[in-house]
């Protein structure tokens, strides 16, 4: 009997539970399709601006991020006049190596896809831009300008009609360059003859003629344009085939990171010169005057976040050689007077140093004449105080040594035959001197010979107090 009492009453409670387990599994079974949705966002990264070390790093963290959690699609929104080649190449690399389809966008209206611009939009999965925007002008940076007989002959011939250059180095870059552009070109299913004149003879598209010329496949007037004529699109990413399916995709802008952040500031061309010269003026402070501590820590500090910055720029260690010779030859002024001719040389060496300091013809990478200027007033007047401080030093009077021993005033201790002892800075030594010397006297040492101190009678002063002799007090 009490057996079946408790049978129904343990079916029961077991029923009750299994009835809360279905539930709890319908509801999350309802609610787990909602954070679904949420994650279905199309990532947004912002490439405006030239293109640098930190702009390959934002780029690369946001396909890292884009990978990591699975988004459907990554857009890059491009307004860019071009930028550092090594950068651009590791934009390159990051998008051909992503598992996550990459759209450029060339937007809003004005914006460009200039120079190192075009390759990234080469390289990317689909290709876009917005009315009234313009992609192309994808001759190397470093080449620099044509010669006025070069734009002259360019002018004279036909139209798409490539012009050889004129130095060797530059055809390397350009072939180079109309190689690397033609394999992306052909890599996407792009053309590939009007991306080799692009490098060539710099030729522009704006997005109706691109879209015609088989250079991009999409002229959106927005990005909800843009998201509904990629749905359904197949892309290959990663080795897979993807069919994109972006009508009720939500866009999730990134920002940049602190570290992007602070890369940016840093690889600034100037902010790194003033960064490298503190830290070279601060370890120098250090060494004329050890135990600052402070100098030193800033100066090692800004000094290595300095060389840091240069590393990632294209440096011409030409230049870096000018500024060290300069910083040198300024500093030797101080301490070895030429009448101006060290001063002179060092200022001109260092200005000529940090002018080609950068070697690129980006103007966002190349150090402005008021940041020049500033840097090289600040080294003249800096060898003005170094030069000021060492003759200060030179006529201070001699205080340790030898030397330290002259002027001194002591007390004889004993005295005998012009010979005796005095007790001077805590310390006996063995003198000579006068015969008119006795014990309990004042003296001033006028000489070191050996370890033996030459003396004469300290004068009386005014006032009661002991001064040296006349002949120390003249000098």
């Amino acid at each position: 009997m009490a057996h079946t009492r408790i049978t129904p009453s343990f079916e029961v409670k077991r029923g009750i539970a299994a009835i809360l387990a279905m539930l709890a599994f319908a509801l999350f079974g309802i609610s787990a399709p909602a954070p679904a949705q949420d994650q279905r966002s199309a990532i947004v990264l912002e490439v405006k601006g030239a293109i640098g070390p930190a702009m390959a790093d934002y780029v690369a963290q946001g396909l890292a991020h884009a990978a990591k959690t699975n988004a459907p699609l990554v857009i890059l929104r491009m307004d860019t006049p071009g930028g550092l080649d090594t950068s651009m190449r590791d934009i390159v690399r990051d998008v051909l190596r992503s598992p996550t389809p990459v759209v450029t966008y060339v937007s809003p209206s004005g914006a460009r896809a200039a120079s190192a611009g075009a390759y990234i939009l080469y390289a990317s999965h689909v290709a876009a831009m917005a009315p009234g925007t313009n992609v192309g002008a994808a001759t190397p940076v470093q080449l620099g300008g044509m010669s006025p007989a070069q734009e002259d002959r360019q002018d004279s011939e036909p139209a798409g009609e490539a012009e050889a250059p004129a130095k060797a180095s530059e055809a390397k870059a350009v072939n180079d360059a109309v190689a690397y552009i033609r394999s992306l070109a052909e890599l996407r299913g792009r053309n590939a003859d009007w991306a080799e004149a692009a490098v060539r003879t710099a030729d522009s598209l704006s997005a109706s003629a691109a879209l015609e010329g088989g250079v991009i496949e999409i002229v959106a007037r927005d990005f909800d344009d843009l998201l509904a004529q990629l749905d359904g699109q197949s892309v290959s990413a990663g080795g897979l085939e993807h069919t994109l399916e972006t009508s009720e995709l939500a866009l999730d802008h990134v920002e940049p990171t602190w570290r992007t952040e602070l890369l940016a500031a840093i690889t600034d061309p100037n902010i790194a010169l003033i960064l490298m010269m503190i830290g070279v003026y601060g370890l120098m402070f250090e060494f004329m005057n050890p135990g600052a501590l402070y100098p030193g820590t800033i100066g090692a500090i800004c000094l290595l976040v300095g060389l840091y910055a240069l590393a990632a720029l294209p440096v011409n260690y030409a230049g870096i050689a000018l500024i060290l010779l300069g910083i040198a030859l300024m500093t030797a002024e101080a301490f070895a007077p030429s009448f101006g001719v060290l001063g002179i040389g060092g200022l001109v060496a260092f200005v000529l140093g940090t002018t080609i300091l950068i070697d690129s013809d980006v103007p966002q990478f190349q150090i402005g004449w008021p940041v020049i200027a500033g840097v090289a007033a600040f080294s003249v007047g800096m060898t003005v105080l170094i030069a000021r401080l060492a003759v200060t030093s030179h006529r201070r009077k001699v205080t340790s040594g030898r030397e330290g021993l002259i002027g001194m005033v002591g007390t004889v201790v004993d005295w005998s035959d012009e010979r005796g002892h005095v007790f001077i800075n805590g310390e006996r030594w063995r003198a000579t001197g006068v015969d008119t010397i006795e014990a309990g006297d004042a003296v001033c040492v006028t000489a070191v010979r050996s370890l033996t101190l030459e003396v004469e009678p300290a004068v009386s002063g005014e006032h009661g107090g002991t001064v040296r002799p006349a002949q120390l007090t003249e000098e």
